[in-house]
C-alpha cells in the first residue's frame, strides 16, 4: 500500500476518484463504475502491473483518500526553518505536493477528520511541542514537533485562521473553513500565551454531517416519553445543563428538530452557529458590536417568535429575558453550566430570578453527560464479581446471571475499544408539588430528594442502565457521573 501511495500522485488519485485497496497479491484499485476502467490502464502502464478493480462508493473512496493522507502526517521530513505566509483555500486532498509545512497542517487535518477527531491541541514545551487530538472526549498523543516546525506550523495556522502573526503576548480567536472531498469542516481556532510559546486549540465541526434527532441522542423509552412531553407544551422554559462538552447544544438542535413545524416561527440565538437548520431563524452573537444574548433576545421578541432558543444563560440579564418570555407565550429552550438538574434551579436564583418566577416558567431541566460506547466490532462480555455490583449500588442476589462488556480494540475503533458517543441523562419535571417548593426554598438537595421520589432517574443510574444494555462499561459510566 505504502509502494503504491509513493509511485501513485494523491492528486491523480483525487481527480479520478479512484483509491488503492491494501493487498497481499494483486494490486486492487477502488473505482466508482466501468467508466473508470481507462483510468485502470493508465495506473497499470504506471506500474507496470496487474490491476484488479472493485467497485466503491464515492463516499467510500473518499473516506479511503483522506485516511491515505492522514497516514502521512507521521512520516513528514519537512524544512524545519520553512515558514509559510500565503493564503491556501484548495481542497486538502489536492495539495499534497505544496510546500511542506503546508503538507504536514493538511494532513494534521486530514487525520483529524478520518478518526473523527473533535478537537486539535498544538501544545509547545522547552525542547518540543506536541500535538493531541480529542476522539470520543479523551484526547491522545499523534505527533512531537522540534520547536522550529512548531514555529511554522503555529505560524500556518495563524495565517489561514486570519490572525494577527505579529502578536504571540495576547489570546487570540480566529476561524478555518475546510474542504476535504465531500466535508465541510468549521475550524474554531483559540491561541493563548504560554511560557514556551502559543497553545492552539481547534475544535473540528463538520458542517455536512448530519444532525442527530431525539431518538437517537440516547435518551431511554422512559425518559424519551419525559421529553416530548416536556416539549409539547405552548410555552414555558426548557433548560439543559452539564460541563462543557457534554453535548448540551447537540440536545437543543434534536429538540428543535421535533418542535420545527411551517405553522411555527422558531428564532435561535448562538454563539456559535453550530449547524444551520432550513427553516430556522438563527442569529449569531457578536459581542464587539453589542449583539449580546440579552440585545439579540429582546430584539427576537419583537419578531413573533413561538419557539427562542438561546445558545447559553450565562447572566441575570438574559435570565431574566429568558424567563419573560417563557411566561407570555413562548417555548424557550436554553442551557445552563450546572453539574445536575437540580442545581439548575439554584443557578438561576443565583442570577437574581425570583423563585415564584422560576417555579411558574420552568417545565423541566435536562443534565447530561457524554459516555463512550462500547465498539460493536470487539467487546467482550464478562460476568462481574459481587464486589463490581456492589460498586454500582447493584444487590447481586437480583443479577445472578448478568453480563457486563468490556473493551477490547479493534481497527474500527483504532484500538480504544469505544467506537462514539451516547448521553446519559436526568430529566427532572416541574410538577405542582415541585413548583411550591421552588417558591418556598429552592434548596437544591430538597429539590433533588423530591425529583427523586417522583421518580427521576439520576445520571448515575441512567448510566447503570445503559452498562446493563451492553452500551457501555462501568469505567466509563463512574468517569462520566463521577460516582
Amino acid at each position: 500500500m505504502d509502494d503504491l501511495t509513493t509511485k501513485i500522485p494523491i492528486d491523480f488519485l483525487q481527480k479520478h476518484q479512484i483509491l488503492p485497496l491494501p493487498s497481499e497479491e494483486r494490486i486492487r484499485i477502488g473505482i466508482k463504475g466501468p467508466q473508470d476502467l481507462d483510468v485502470l490502464e493508465d495506473i497499470r502502464l504506471m506500474l507496470q502491473r496487474d490491476i484488479e478493480p472493485v467497485t466503491l462508493t464515492v463516499e467510500e473512496i473518499e473516506d479511503g483518500l483522506r485516511s491515505m493522507m492522514g497516514e502521512r502526517m507521521d512520516e513528514s521530513q519537512e524544512d524545519e526553518s520553512m515558514i509559510l505566509t500565503e493564503e491556501e483555500s484548495q481542497d486538502l486532498l489536492s495539495v499534497s505536493r505544496d510546500a511542506p509545512i503546508i503538507s504536514l497542517v493538511n494532513s494534521m487535518f486530514l487525520k483529524a477528520v478520518s478518526t473523527r477527531v473533535s478537537d486539535i491541541h498544538v501544545e509547545p514545551y522547552e525542547k518540543e511541542a506536541v500535538v493531541r487530538m480529542r476522539v470520543d472526549g479523551i484526547l491522545h498523543e499523534v505527533l512531537t514537533l522540534s520547536r522550529p516546525r512548531y514555529t511554522s506550523v503555529n505560524a500556518r495556522i495563524k495565517v489561514i485562521s486570519k490572525l494577527n502573526l505579529a502578536e504571540s503576548r495576547l489570546p487570540q480567536d480566529g476561524r478555518i473553513r475546510l474542504k476535504a472531498g465531500d466535508k465541510l469542516i468549521d475550524v474554531r481556532v483559540s491561541t493563548i500565551p504560554t511560557l514556551f510559546g502559543e497553545r492552539i486549540v481547534m475544535r473540528l465541526l463538520d458542517m455536512t454531517a448530519k444532525m442527530l434527532t431525539l431518538e437517537q441522542i440516547g435518551l431511554l423509552e422512559d425518559q424519551f416519553k419525559l421529553v416530548n412531553s416536556l416539549i409539547e407544551h405552548p410555552y414555558g422554559l426548557i433548560l439543559s445543563t452539564g460541563p462543557t462538552g457534554s453535548g448540551k447544544s447537540t440536545t437543543l438542535y434534536a429538540i428543535l428538530q421535533k418542535v420545527h413545524s411551517p405553522e411555527r416561527n422558531v428564532i435561535t440565538i448562538e454563539d456559535p452557529v453550530e449547524y444551520q437548520v432550513p427553516g430556522i431563524g438563527q442569529i449569531q452573537v457578536n459581542s464587539k458590536i453589542g449583539m449580546t444574548f440579552a440585545s439579540g433576545l429582546r430584539s427576537i421578541l419583537r419578531q413573533d417568535p413561538d419557539v427562542i432558543m438561546v445558545g447559553e444563560i450565562r447572566d441575570s440579564e438574559t435570565a431574566e429575558i429568558a424567563i419573560h418570555a417563557s411566561l407570555t407565550g413562548h417555548l424557550v429552550l436554553s442551557t445552563l453550566h450546572t453539574n445536575d438538574a437540580p442545581t439548575g434551579v439554584a443557578r438561576l436564583m443565583d442570577m437574581g430570578v425570583q423563585g415564584y418566577l422560576i417555579s411558574s416558567s420552568l417545565l423541566g431541566v435536562m443534565a447530561q453527560r457524554l459516555i463512550r460506547t462500547l465498539c460493536k466490532n470487539c467487546k467482550k462480555a464478562y460476568t462481574p464479581d459481587e464486589a463490581e455490583l456492589r460498586r454500582l449500588n447493584l444487590d447481586p442476589l437480583k443479577y445472578p446471571n448478568v453480563k457486563f462488556y468490556e473493551p477490547v480494540g479493534c481497527p474500527r475503533c483504532l484500538g480504544t475499544g469505544y467506537y462514539g458517543r451516547t448521553g446519559i441523562y436526568e430529566v427532572l419535571v416541574v410538577d405542582e408539588d415541585m413548583r411550591s417548593l421552588i417558591t418556598r426554598s429552592g434548596e437544591t438537595n430538597k429539590i433533588r430528594k423530591l425529583a427523586i421520589e417522583n421518580g427521576m432517574k439520576t445520571l448515575n443510574q441512567d448510566g447503570i442502565s445503559k452498562v446493563l444494555l451492553g452500551i457501555t462499561n462501568v469505567d466509563e459510566v463512574i468517569r462520566a457521573s463521577g460516582v
